[in-house]
């Protein structure tokens, strides 16, 4: 059976005898999916049968599936946890792998604000490498001549921790990089970095970027694709270029190193590369300086024969997808793997496909695949129950699935929460669309955060109002991508009892601070060591507009007894004013409409000068303390649980900033309407001042004026229409419409 069969229209012949024997695998193992899948749970089952975690389900040495899935209950890592938190904790017995335990792959936090820890052993990364080694034969086949070039990519290490069994934990990636595999990889003309080993594994992020950056700059003739991780990821490389292009351009022109690179072994290795060329930083500079109003195609223009994007924009990272248009001039935004830390799981085999297009086709070989029917209306599913789960060979077409593994290291039935939906077949081999993270509701980076943390978070914080009688009344939420890097944004709407005594932007500053402690470890490793997320941002609305917004959609048809408050896009939509809220009947239409192509620069906001188009009384909240008093997650040896929390700041003891906040008016959702350019000016306010409209930190501006407190000031009724376009009365249609509120 081929149905939209990835292979099935490359443009050239494989490049070479190695990519035809890879891509020959792909074959043979796509067209045996299920005899493959057979052998492989066979494999696991028979090496693991003496496991204590197997030896419980009784199998009585059985290698089929049928005695497998009937006796072997489906599991979430809060099942496993308290197993693998004794073999973090020194356990050394065969609980899970007949193999030695070797380490533990961090992924994403629980429900408890957990670091997963997933028990890996040494051979798992000759598995992965495998699937590393499928991913240039397929790529050639589309974009001719790679050996040709480099690909500069912007590729980090994380944090490292040890657990109390000396094992240590640290995400996937950093395993790879930090391994054998990749440190001493052969020559492989298709696969040359413009980084040295050096600069990717400098545990320094500031050392690390400015010298990969350097020698992505250095080499900017030869890179043929330029990639990282995500899709975010690039874009905080682009943003550091904006910050620091004129430290990079004096070093190249000097043939000197900034003194900020203290690291010996990045210092010897840029030493050997580093000359002067006067040429060279005069094009860099007059792309950078000429740009400062905007960047739009710079990485083109800076790299010029740049064939491809080599990043993930799938999931949550599709919200990057205009923002790296913009920079890249529209450059092709290319997926080519769907992996994680508890298993890699198969390659997109059409790598030039349109980001809403890529399916990923799962190799066979990789674990044992089975996929339990997803229905957000159907009740919890418990491992307990005879549900049917359905095999890799037999998924259907346009049915949407939650994944769940059985892997070599131990994972057994495991629930991934990846919801795929099927979108094709190679040979008998599936492909997949990834649709989303399973009960995530906020994700900026490798951060997930779900409702159910979120909420807690919210309630921690909203006890520092009680002392003003003032009360949460409703709130919601939304990732905001359109600053570099991306944060949160919560939307509250107060009820404040005593208006006289009502809590002051210092207090709710604190609680802004209040909230992103209580985040999860991840969160919290991103916002105060990788600064990969931003800081939290609570926008406070003008009483009466959740109100408005419910009013308006079931003015559209959403049943009263259905109703539930926005959730992330539809919340920006509905509060940031792209969609109408107000007077239906007889609407005022914008007097610009939607483009497309308008695209936020790096400097500049999108000013909408319509006087139709208005947004609600928001004021704006940013913690101005978040990195010196944001608690890093840790490992804690005397403790059961492997990443616990710092012990929370006690909010009344931390000395209040007395200076002024730096500041600036948000970016409005006009930035994309067509209008005139404007540098955003800085401003600055004393804490306390209640009157202030907005806040946000802006670094990218040193001047500073002062701000009239009503100079922002919008009124939100309901005569007013606030709304960008038809576009966004539709979408938001959709998603409040009777059939999608249950």
């Amino acid at each position: 059976m081929v149905i939209n069969s990835g292979l099935s229209s490359p443009l050239v012949p494989p490049a070479c005898d190695k990519d035809a024997k890879a891509l020959q695998f792909i074959e043979d193992m796509t067209k045996n999916t299920d005899a493959v899948q057979e052998k492989v749970l066979r494999e696991i089952l028979s090496r693991n049968a003496q496991t204590e975690y197997l030896q419980r389900f009784k199998l009585g040495g059985a290698t089929d599936r049928e005695t497998f899935k009937a006796k072997v209950p489906v599991v979430t890592y809060e099942d496993l946890q308290p197993d693998i938190q004794r073999i973090a904790n020194g356990d050394k017995s065969p609980i899970f792998s007949s193999h030695p335990i070797s380490e533990f792959l961090t992924s994403s936090g629980t429900s408890a604000g957990e670091r997963k820890l997933m028990p890996m052993i040494h051979e798992e990364l000759d598995r992965r490498q495998l699937l590393y080694s499928l991913l240039m034969p397929v790529m050639n086949l589309y974009v001719p001549d790679l050996d040709k070039g480099k690909g500069l990519y912007f590729l980090f290490v994380k944090a490292e921790t040890k657990t109390p069994s000396g094992l240590l934990a640290r995400p996937v990636l950093t395993s790879y990089y930090k391994s054998d595999h990749f440190k001493t990889r052969p020559y492989d003309p298709y696969n040359v970095y413009t980084s040295p080993n050096e600069t990717i594994l400098c545990p320094d992020s500031f050392q690390s970027m400015y010298t990969q950056m350097l020698c992505g700059l250095l080499n900017c003739d030869q890179v043929l694709r330029i990639g990282a991780v995500f899709a975010s990821g690039l874009l905080r490389a682009i943003r550091f270029l904006q910050l620091n292009w004129k430290l990079l351009v004096h070093d190249i022109e000097t043939g000197t190193l900034n003194p900020k690179i203290t690291d010996p072994s990045i210092r010897e290795c840029i030493f050997h590369v580093l000359q002067p060329n006067t040429e060279l930083a005069h094009f860099i500079a007059k792309q950078c300086s000429s740009s400062s109003e905007n960047w739009e195609g710079i990485l083109k223009r800076i790299w010029p024969n740049t064939k491809y994007l080599d990043v993930i924009v799938t999931g949550a990272m599709a919200q990057y997808i205009p923002t790296l248009d913009y920079y890249s001039g529209g450059l092709p935004q290319c997926c080519t793997m769907y992996a994680s830390s508890e298993c890699y799981f198969g390659l997109n085999l059409n790598p030039m496909s349109k980001p809403s297009e890529v399916s990923y086709t799962i190799m066979p070989n990789m674990a044992y695949f089975e996929f339990l029917p997803h229905d957000p209306a159907a009740p919890p599913f418990s491992g307990e129950s005879p549900q049917h789960l359905v095999d890799l060979a037999n998924v259907e077409l346009g049915k949407e699935y939650e994944l769940v593994i059985t892997t070599y290291p131990g994972l057994c039935r495991y629930r991934v929460g990846d919801i795929l939906r099927v979108t094709g077949f190679h040979n008998s081999a599936p492909g997949f669309k990834f649709v989303r993270r399973k009960n995530v509701l906020l994700s900026i980076d490798s951060d997930k955060t779900d409702e159910s943390e979120l909420q807690s978070a919210i309630e921690s914080a909203s006890l520092l109002l009680r002392e003003f009688k003032t009360s949460v009344v409703e709130y919601t939420s939304y990732a905001d991508s359109n600053t570099i890097p991306g944060h949160y944004v919560i939307y509250w709407e107060l009820m404040v009892k005593d208006p006289e005594n009502g809590p002051t932007r210092e207090v709710l500053d604190w609680c802004c601070l209040a909230i992103e402690e209580s985040m999860n470890s991840v969160y919290r490793q991103g916002r105060a060591a990788d600064n990969s997320i931003g800081p939290l941002e609570i926008r406070v609305v003008k009483n009466g507009t959740f109100e408005e917004l419910m009013d308006y959609a079931i003015s559209r048809g959403a049943s009263i007894n259905q109703y539930k408050r926005f959730k992330s896009v539809e919340a920006r939509r509905g509060l940031s004013g792209e969609v109408p809220v107000g007077d239906l009947e007889d609407p005022q239409p914008p007097n610009q409409t939607l483009a497309a192509t308008a695209r936020p620069g790096p400097l500049t906001s999108f000013t909408n000068k319509s006087d139709h188009i208005q947004e609600p009384a928001i004021r704006s909240y940013k913690s101005t303390r978040a990195q010196e008093n944001l608690t890093l997650p840790r490992l804690v040896s005397n403790a059961c649980h492997p990443d616990a929390l710092a012990r929370p700041l006690n909010w009344r003891q931390v000395p209040p900033h007395s200076e002024g906040v730096r500041v600036r008016p948000p970016f409005s959702p006009s930035r994309f309407l067509n209008s005139t350019l404007e540098t955003p000016s800085s401003t600055t306010m004393k804490p306390g001042s209640f009157n202030a409209e907005y806040r946000h930190l802006d670094p990218r501006n040193a001047s500073s004026t002062v701000l009239q407190p009503n100079q922002t000031s919008l009124n939100f009724t309901r005569k007013h229409v606030v709304a960008a376009s038809e576009i966004g009365r539709r979408v938001l249609g959709e998603k409040l419409g009777p059939t999608s509120t249950s």
